[in-house]
This record gives C-alpha cells, sequence and structure tokens, in this order.
C-alpha cells in the first residue's frame, strides 16, 4: 500500500448554504471527526473541499463528504449520523457507498430501517430467505435490534401471529422465584434490550397491549421445554450462554409457519467454566444444514459510539489463544 500523500478536490453544488453548514456542523466538528477517524485532512474553502492524505483515506473521505452532502437533502445530518457513515466506509464501502433504491430495509409502524454495512445486508438478506438464521459477532452490530425490526415487520404484515423473546436468565441461574412478579415481570430485566427496540419501533402503548393479548410473549430458555411455536417469529437473545441442550431444546421447538433468529457474542460467555456454550458448539454442528444461515459480525460492523468499536478491537487483540477465531462472513478472503 502506498502511504504517500495525496491531495483530492471535492466541490459540491453551490448555492446550498444551510446544507453546507450540516455537513460541516457546529465549528465543523463534522469535518474533523471525519479526520480524525481517517487521518485526513480537510480544507474548505465555501462549496470547495480539499481532502489531503494517504490516497484511500482521501478516496474514503471523499465518499463521505459526497453522501452525508446526498443524505442532507432527505434528513438532517447530525454526529451520530456522521459516524455511521463512517462505520460503512470501514466496512468497506465504496465510493458509491449511498444505498440503491433497492437495497433491503426493514419496514416499521415507525419508519424504515436499512442495513448499515454488507454484513448487516446479508443479515437481513438470511433472516428473509431463511427459516433459522444465527446472527454471531460483538455487542452494537445491530443483531438484536434488527432481528427484533424483522419481527416487527413480519407481525405487522400478518406473516406471523406472535414474537416470542427468549433469553437466558444465567446471572439468576434461571432460578428466578425469589424475584417478585409473574413470570413476565421476573424475567423483564433480561430482556430490557428488545424491549427498548420494540418500545422504538411500535410505542410503549402498543407494546404494553400486546404483551397484554399474548402476541408478545417473552420467556426465559428453561422454560422453552416442550412447547411447539407454529406461526411465530421466535428471537433467541445472548445464546452465547445457552448449555449444548438447551440450544438443541430450542431448536427442536421451531414449528410450522415460524422463523427464528439466534443472536450472541461468543467472546462474552457468562457460563460456569464446566459447561460449554450451545451457540460456540452449534456453529460447527448445522454449517451447511439447508434452510440455516449463519451471519459473522467483527468490530468493523459496530454501529454504536466510535469508543465501543475501539474496546472490541482492543479485546479482540488480547483474545486467549484457546477462543476460536471469529469466522469471516462469506466472499471475505
Amino acid at each position: 500500500m502506498n502511504d504517500a500523500s495525496t491531495t483530492r478536490e471535492l466541490t459540491l453544488p453551490g448555492g446550498e448554504n444551510a446544507r453546507l453548514i450540516e455537513l460541516c456542523g457546529p465549528l465543523d466538528e463534522h469535518l474533523r471527526l471525519i479526520e480524525s477517524r481517517l487521518s485526513v485532512e480537510i480544507r474548505r474553502r465555501g462549496n470547495r473541499f480539499q481532502l489531503v492524505g494517504p490516497e484511500a483515506a482521501t478516496d474514503a473521505a471523499f465518499a463521505v463528504l459526497s453522501n452525508l452532502y446526498a443524505r442532507s437533502a432527505r434528513e438532517p445530518v447530525d454526529s451520530e449520523s456522521v459516524h455511521l457513515m463512517l462505520s460503512e466506509q470501514g466496512m468497506g464501502g465504496a465510493e458509491t457507498a449511498e444505498p440503491a433504491p433497492d437495497e433491503i430495509k426493514v419496514r416499521t409502524a415507525r419508519g424504515g430501517l436499512r442495513a448499515r454495512g454488507a454484513n448487516q445486508a446479508q443479515y437481513l438478506e438470511n433472516i428473509r430467505r431463511h427459516d433459522l438464521t444465527f446472527g454471531i459477532g460483538p455487542a452494537g452490530t445491530g443483531k438484536t435490534y434488527l432481528a427484533v425490526a424483522c419481527a416487527v415487520e413480519a407481525l405487522q404484515s400478518d406473516r406471523v401471529r406472535r414474537i416470542v423473546l427468549v433469553r437466558p436468565a444465567v446471572e439468576a441461574g434461571e432460578r428466578l422465584g425469589f424475584l417478585p412478579g409473574d413470570l413476565s415481570q421476573k424475567v423483564d430485566p433480561y430482556l430490557r434490550p428488545m424491549y427498548d427496540a420494540l418500545y422504538e419501533m411500535l410505542g410503549f402503548e402498543r407494546v404494553a397491549k400486546l404483551i397484554e393479548r399474548n402476541v408478545i410473549e417473552v420467556a426465559p430458555l428453561a422454560f422453552m421445554r416442550g412447547r411447539s411455536l407454529n406461526d411465530s417469529f421466535v428471537i433467541l437473545d445472548e445464546a452465547q450462554n445457552s448449555t449444548n441442550e438447551q440450544m438443541k431444546m430450542f431448536l427442536t421447538r421451531i414449528g410450522f409457519g415460524s422463523k427464528a433468529v439466534v443472536t450472541g457474542d461468543i467472546t462474552q460467555i457468562d457460563l460456569p467454566q464446566a459447561r460449554q456454550s450451545g451457540l460456540r458448539t452449534v456453529i460447527d454442528i448445522l454449517e451447511g444444514v439447508s434452510g440455516i444461515a449463519f451471519s459473522f459480525f467483527t468490530s468493523r460492523d459496530v454501529v454504536r459510539h466510535p469508543l465501543v468499536q475501539r474496546i472490541v478491537q482492543a479485546y479482540e487483540a488480547r483474545q486467549p489463544q484457546e477462543d476460536p477465531p471469529a469466522r469471516k462472513p462469506p466472499g471475505e478472503g
């Protein structure tokens, strides 16, 4: 790779001062963020930008600025959208990183969500095409959020009759009797991330009504034994904390007309050392089985605060040798 400094010019349409101000941010903070993340220098005079740095970095900055400016015609540009655009660029986006009109989107009552990066796009495609999808990777990559969005979309379009949210409750040893309240209230703390996503997509009152009518059901993994789930969208979250026996039990609950998504991070297993993670084991057992898809995420796919991405990368760098290496998504060399 040639790290020699290059200069690239970008001229945006004139006469759009409000959009240019929004693109640059207060006191040019958006430009400073791009400079920091891509290791380039951005010099601006009006609607003309001069990008100085390694060729790959200036190409990336050119794409980010162009796409953010295009997006400013449709929606506000804030620091979060700049961060997400930079994350998409780091996921291997080309200069035409702005989504194509037919890119996979998930539509919910409160708007649409689109894939951010190739791995999220593949994950959504897998969920749509397969009855059972595994989303495996670090925190902040959108595994659970996108699964909940797909479940909401399926419920609203009458493709399923209910949503079932499942999670191992290993912190309480799956013995929840000492906690006050009914079963739903006992397991609420473990399902909070999925609840938060539901509230955002459907609204608090609608979620409460759907739970009351048992259209949305919550259950600890240990209470799934003996059930058969038909016409349901089932999400098993934090699956790295399931045992081999629990994983097999859960997977055999899937009934006719149902779709299941299993999410987890095999680097954050809370099981006792003597117990094997069912998620880690199932990767090898079910690889290549028809109707089942795996999506693997890495730290490059983190779409939260940039600090989260750096934390995940730091932990990956110190990962013990006995941990299996993270698999590369299909299509990566």
